[in-house]
């Protein structure tokens, strides 16, 4: 598995879009970045050098969809397609597969980790190493999207400035979804603010408590939440509540 030849591969592949759109910018740091989570968890978890390089090759090829995705409609939003599963069918129905890896020894394991890494809840996964990297590459893509929510800008992911955002209220029942301890589906977004809720809200469906620690360490919850200026006195307070839940959650979910 030569993870540098994929990349090589993975590169030209890329001509063919436009590389100055902030969208597709925003998207391949994203990819290198879930490597480089991808290859932190592996290393924290004591994952042998297969399974290592396994992750690292999922994480590079992910989000192969989106480019298209971002052709097509120049958007991120799932229902415009589900990039995940055209990912996968780019990858292993058309054949796309070989030329980053030549061995058809993962072929099962990839398609099944990138078919499901944006599927809202992670189901039907009955063989241990493919769920193991299914989970994996959902922790390193949320892990990265932390990034992406304090660094990159606002209106090419959020679809709006730091003071819209804040300025908007959150939706019952996502504001109720969340404070339950549950991911935000995005048929039930509305609000911007819905969707900021939703960028901690997946919080709750890390797997590993690795994962968490480097949350925590990062201090992620705080930073992310602390991003908008909260404008609406009752936005504000519902993020303050829903700030102390996703703290308390982070530093205690899955230790003894």
């Amino acid at each position: 598995m030569d993870y540098n030849r994929a990349r090589e591969v993975f590169e030209k592949y890329l001509d063919g879009y436009d590389r100055c759109d902030g969208k597709v910018k925003l998207k391949i740091t994203h990819t290198y970045g879930v490597v480089a989570q991808s290859t932190a968890l592996a290393k924290r978890m004591g994952l042998g050098e297969e399974d290592a390089q396994l992750a690292r090759m999922i994480a590079l090829l992910h989000d192969i969809g989106r480019f298209e995705q971002l052709k097509r409609f120049d958007s991120f939003l799932p229902e415009t397609m589900d990039h995940a599963a055209y990912g996968a069918e780019l990858l292993f129905e058309d054949g796309m597969i070989r030329k980053f890896l030549p061995e058809d020894t993962w072929d099962g394991i990839i398609r099944t980790a990138i078919e499901k890494h944006s599927d809202y809840v992670l189901e039907g996964v009955e063989d241990p190493r493919t769920l193991l990297h299914a989970r994996l590459i959902r922790d390193a893509d949320k892990l990265d999207n932390c990034r992406v929510k304090l660094e990159d800008p606002l209106e090419t992911f959020a679809g709006g400035t730091a003071e819209e955002i804040g300025a908007q209220k959150i939706s019952p029942k996502v504001k109720a979804d969340v404070l339950a301890g549950k991911c935000i589906r995005s048929s039930d977004r509305v609000t911007l603010m819905d969707f900021w809720v939703s960028y901690v809200a997946y919080f709750y469906d890390l797997n590993f408590r690795e994962s968490l620690d480097i949350v925590e360490e990062q201090d992620y919850v705080r930073r992310i939440v602390g991003r908008i200026p909260y404008s609406d006195q009752e936005t504000e307070h519902a993020m303050e509540e829903i700030e102390r839940a996703l703290t308390a959650y982070v530093q205690t979910h899955g230790r003894n």
